[in-house]
């Protein structure tokens, strides 16, 4: 027994160390946000393509419907993958996750448009977003975990926080490859001209494609390196010694019996709503405040953005590191309060800044930013968001058990970031719209036809408009984002205990010498 341990601590060794699971989890996960993130990025320039109307805002907030509508299903898909995460494994379940999200993210770009196939366009493209959710639904809890279940409890939250630069990495990446391809063509090339040789014999053309295809290739990569991964250790000794769950009745038990759904409840509001709020306006919603509402061309307000992403990923590791020695809980909620209460004069002053150009009616038409301070001020919006971000994969890791941890810990996560994120620039663009004037052709009452569903809502919010601004109250949504940040801070006050300190290998008997942690070589 003792030759077959340590045979197995040997292969262990000799297979990967720490270092390697966080490149391996976090490499994949980089792909998975970047696959979910080019459509969002594009969301604006699809609502002409698959969504085209009459109305601008109109067009505008089909687009943004089906961007949300990715996001919707995430605490489905945290449900369904959690559920096999913890009955089959980590390991396996975000083997699938980045394939469902590989292919889904491939027939985007191989989707003809509405001008080709009519509105079979958009229902397809509303599916192919839907499996994303779904998949991305069950990725994140797993690289989380999969670090998580590896690293010391001393570091936690600094090995967890090289997760957490996945997301805005993805993102980065996302803005950098579609940079590229604008750059490298026209406007009409990149909507519809642009050949691409694999789909040539199809009819399939524009430059736009071009980001969507190359998932392929980066997903065939991360497949490469996840199939080298093995089973946590944690969760290994967990089933072998027979208290991993083990089939759906005992699963349905265990995540939700007694007084989880509360505490799952209080986690989300008190937590997760906050940080998606505050995560989505700060990178999402800043690039679509300066394309869409301050007129910033892509070659503006791109570079923008990535410079500010670029100076502001190393904090969500400076923050994780400082969460293992003050607390993941008191970093998150300062964050959440500090960005709701300074959001409205950093978009003033955004305003301000961009030297909007506008005709004779007073709509914006075009802006000279100020590159300098502009970047500034989107940065600031980025360090609210490492310290809301950083922190809570270890967080979440803490407050539950292991052996529904995969479920419990996805499911508030993905209903934050998935519904309250998620919805934040159909939201944002909903309330814009319906603060135009009398007359104006970009008007749209609140909450019509919301998410394509047949409402017929005359919710007017021109009262928040008095100067009859033919550009609308721009600054309305973010009544939004700050009623669901300050809600975080009150209820996560309150409510919400410090999981720093938690012993998580103490469920397994604790911490061994020769498990795969940092004291583990790279070999």
């Amino acid at each position: 027994m003792a030759t077959r341990t340590a045979t197995a601590v040997a292969t262990t060794r000799r297979a990967y160390g720490l270092p390697f699971v966080i490149s391996a989890s976090s490499a994949g996960t980089v792909i998975e946000w970047y696959d979910f993130y080019l459509y969002a990025t594009l969301a604006g320039f699809f609502a002409p393509i698959f969504f085209p109307s009459g109305n601008d805002t109109a067009s505008l907030l089909s687009a943004f419907a089906t961007y949300a509508a990715g996001f919707l299903v995430r605490p489905f898909g945290a449900v369904f993958f959690g559920a096999l995460g913890d009955i089959i494994g980590r390991k396996y379940t975000f083997l699938v996750t980045i394939t469902v999200m590989g292919l889904a993210t491939v027939l985007v770009g191989v989707l003809p448009t509405y001008a080709q196939i009519g509105y079979l366009a958009p229902v397809i493209l509303v599916a192919l977003r839907l499996l994303q959710g779904l998949a991305l639904g069950g990725e994140y809890g797993g690289a989380a975990i999969y670090v998580a279940e590896h690293a010391p409890d001393n570091k936690r939250g600094l090995y967890t926080a090289w997760i957490q630069t996945t997301a805005t990495v993805g993102f980065f990446l996302a803005l950098a490859i579609i940079l590229f391809f604008r750059n490298s063509m026209s406007a009409t090339d990149f909507t519809t001209n642009a050949s691409i040789p694999v789909l040539t014999g199809i009819g399939l053309t524009g430059g736009w494609r071009y980001p969507f295809l190359i998932s392929a290739i980066l997903v065939a990569f991360a497949l490469y390196i996840r199939l080298r991964l093995r089973e946590t250790p944690l969760f290994a000794r967990l089933k072998d010694a027979g208290h991993a769950v083990t089939g759906a009745g005992n699963w349905a038990s265990e995540s939700f019996g007694g007084r989880k759904v509360g505490v799952i409840l209080l986690v989300l509001l008190g937590l997760t709503a906050g940080q998606g709020v505050v995560w989505y306006q700060g990178q999402f919603q800043a690039l679509n405040f300066m394309t869409l509402y301050l007129k910033l061309t892509f070659t503006q307000a791109y570079p923008i953005m990535l410079w500010a992403v670029a100076l502001g990923t190393p904090f969500f590791l400076v923050f994780g590191w400082l969460s293992d020695k003050i607390g993941r809980k008191i970093i998150i909620l300062a964050g959440c309060f500090i960005a709701a209460v300074t959001y409205v004069p950093i978009y003033n002053l955004m305003h301000d800044h961009a030297h909007v150009i506008t005709n004779p009616a007073g709509l914006i038409t075009g802006a000279n930013p100020d590159f300098l301070i502009m970047t500034a001020l989107v940065w600031i919006q980025v360090i609210y968001v490492t310290m809301v971000y950083g922190p809570i994969a270890a967080f979440l890791v803490e407050y539950f058990r292991a052996k529904v941890r995969y479920t419990s810990l996805s499911i508030p996560y993905h209903f934050g970031n998935g519904w309250f994120g998620g919805l934040l620039p159909l939201l944002f663009t909903g309330l814009v719209g319906a603060t135009y004037p009398e007359g104006s052709n970009l008007y749209v009452p609140f909450l019509r036809n919301f998410m394509a569903l047949p409402i017929n809502s005359t919710i007017s919010l021109r009262q928040f408009n008095p100067s009859n601004d033919p550009n609308g109250n721009i600054y309305i949504g973010l009544a939004y984002t700050i009623i669901v940040a300050l809600m975080t801070v009150v209820i996560g006050t309150l409510f919400l205990r410090e999981p720093r300190g938690a012993k998580i290998w103490s469920e397994v008997g604790g911490e061994q010498p020769g498990m795969v942690t940092e004291a583990t070589p790279a070999e």
